[in-house]
């Protein structure tokens, strides 16, 4: 393979156990002995023992050693490659952490299997933390963002359409689920430096990232998320390099069909297109899969360098991945692709790449060169040995929480709560105030009352009240028959005027008050 067609991406593909792990090891190795870095995934364990040189004792040795032997490979000897061991969960390697803004509302929707108008609220709770300066650090702050948006729903309605409440529960029960698959490891800080996966050791050659995904692999969703934010990152953080002499990292996505599974088609277009686009950063992305057909077409159409294991046609899907497989090779004529890729054995594949002209090469049947490193497992021991005297050293395992949108808007509802308490104090202040006031009127009155108690003051008041009484009384009668009059009629008027007449009279009589008895 051509170091500097390698940034033109690759497939390998096989049915399980044909030798797709030992093609990818072995290109792996190849890459870092030309000083280019690599990642991979290692879903079952087994290429962490690239960071070890090979055994004589090895069940492999002989295979392998006979197969050297068998294509020319003179200079074949054990070696082993520096390695960077990574986890999500931080206990086989150093931790992988990214942020909830960085990684994104599309992102975070796909993770999350959320539908369309829920994708749309987490969109406006991303917008809204934009505009107010707020971080999305980790899966605190995306909660509190998000009650936030439901808090404030009738306030955003008119600027960002409407935010339901049941849309608003139903993504934090998805975070929930998201904190029970391990998401609260992967979101915080400090987050992933690139430079850190873009390296060379000492003697110039380039750093193994290995990323153990056994754990990880429990949680297909959040795996295949988890790398191709990787992917997106690099998109967006490299500079353009055009077409170099080798590339500048080789990215190996093994499980590929996880991340096509279920894809909505806005997300397959963005990988299209950061595989189409990624290339001029210096980056080659080799996709490794059992079936060929699990890559879609436009996908596909962006690997000029494919390896191609056996393949089994047991179903009508085995069948048509077959024929799919045969018909993405340049043709030899010497070679009946269709039937040829049945007939592998485990080592063996079809292999055609780019030439120095870009074109792809006729398709070939080779034996794949053996590995250097172990094939296989590192011991607990070996593993921790290696990641302790690794160039990263402790610069990931302390977990940093400075303040973020969970903290602020904490901040801003106490300060809203202190702020409605002192109005309520106020107001039962104001209340007390004027409760005070009246009371000290009502003593006032009773107070000036008890001074004008005189026997005098009460004769006065005594007629008064008789006085005012008497008035009083024809006032009200006058009311009382002026509506009555008006609800009964004349006649009524009448009869009632006749007998004030009569009351009148007779009230002349004694109409001159006994000043004896008054005094």
């Amino acid at each position: 393979m051509r170091l500097d067609r390698s940034n033109r991406h690759g497939l390998i593909a096989g049915a399980t156990g044909t030798g797709k792990t030992i093609s990818l090891q072995g290109l792996a190795e190849g890459f870092s002995r030309a000083g280019v870095p690599t990642f991979m995934a290692d879903v079952k364990g087994d290429l962490a023992g690239i960071a070890m040189p090979g055994s004589p004792t090895h069940k492999l040795h002989d295979p392998f050693t006979k197969r050297a032997g068998k294509i020319g490979y003179d200079d074949y000897a054990y070696e082993d490659f520096p390695v960077q061991f990574w986890d999500l969960f931080g206990k086989q390697g150093h931790p992988v952490r990214t942020t909830v803004s960085e990684m994104g509302p599309l992102l975070l929707a796909r993770l999350m299997d959320l539908n369309d108008t829920q994708e749309g609220v987490l969109t406006i709770a991303f917008h809204l933390a934009d505009e107010e300066g707020l971080l999305l650090l980790d899966l605190d702050d995306l909660q509190a963002m998000l009650g936030e948006v439901g808090s404030r729903a009738s306030e955003l309605r008119n600027d960002y359409g409407n935010v339901s409440s049941a849309s608003v529960g139903a993504i934090q029960r998805k975070i929930l689920q998201l904190r029970s698959q391990g998401g609260d490891h992967f979101f915080g800080e400090p987050a992933l430096n690139l430079d850190d996966f873009i390296a060379v050791d000492d003697s110039g050659k380039g750093v193994v990232n290995v990323l153990a995904a056994d754990q990880l692999m429990q949680s297909p969703r959040l795996y295949s998320t988890f790398l191709l934010w990787l992917l997106s990152e690099l998109f967006e953080e490299l500079p353009e390099v055009g077409d170099p002499d080798k590339p500048k990292l080789v990215f190996f996505f093994d499980e590929a069909h996880l991340l096509f599974d279920d894809a909505p088609k806005a997300l397959v277009e963005k990988v299209e297109q950061v595989v189409r686009l990624i290339r001029s950063k210096g980056v080659g992305v080799f996709f490794v899969t059992q079936n060929p057909i699990d890559i879609p077409d436009d996908v596909a159409g962006q690997l000029g360098n494919r390896v191609q294991h056996a393949l089994r046609a047991f179903t009508p899907r085995d069948e048509k991945a077959v024929k799919s497989a045969a018909e993405t090779f340049r043709e030899n004529p010497e070679i009946d692709v269709k039937e040829v890729i049945t007939e592998l054995k485990v080592g063996e594949a079809l292999v055609s790449i780019l030439d120095e002209d870009g074109a792809p090469t006729p398709v070939e049947r080779v034996l794949m060169k053996p590995p250097r490193a172990r094939a296989g497992i590192l011991s607990t021991g070996e593993r921790a040995a290696i990641i302790a005297s690794d160039a990263i050293g402790a610069r990931y395992d302390e977990r940093l929480d400075r303040e973020s949108a969970d903290e602020i808007l904490e901040a801003r509802g106490e300060a809203k709560a202190k702020a409605a308490a002192e109005a309520e104090a106020r107001e039962a202040e104001e209340e007390a105030r004027e409760k005070r006031e009246k009371e000290e009127a009502r003593r006032s009155r009773s107070s000036r009352s008890r001074r004008s108690s005189s026997p005098v003051d009460k004769v006065i008041r005594s007629a008064e009240r008789t006085i005012v009484n008497k008035i009083g009384r024809q006032i009200g009668n006058a009311i009382l028959r002026g509506i009555l009059g008006s609800m009964s009629g004349g006649k009524a008027a009448r009869a009632t005027s006749s007998t004030s007449k009569r009351k009148r009279k007779t009230s002349k009589k004694s109409s001159k008050p006994d000043w004896n008895k008054l005094k």
